[in-house]
């Protein structure tokens, strides 16, 4: 049997709206998926999005489709 779970990673709002735009932290992202993968997850897809926020400002975020057997 095969379990599924979505896992969303969003930079932080502050930063987009004191920068503009800003670089999704890779040591953050690295240590929840390492995380992740400790508990038996693994990644099969991935996707990344941008959304609006505010007027002027975007915000990053990566989905990923994780998947483990159970």
């Amino acid at each position: 049997m095969v379990e599924y779970k979505v896992f969303v990673f969003k930079e932080s709002a502050f930063s987009s709206l004191v920068f503009g735009s800003a670089i999704v932290n890779e040591k953050k992202l690295e240590k929840a998926l390492n995380e992740l993968a400790n508990q038996g997850w693994v990644v099969k897809s991935m996707q990344r999005e941008q959304h609006r926020t505010g007027l002027f400002f975007s915000r990053e975020a990566f989905l990923f489709i994780l998947e483990r057997k159970i």
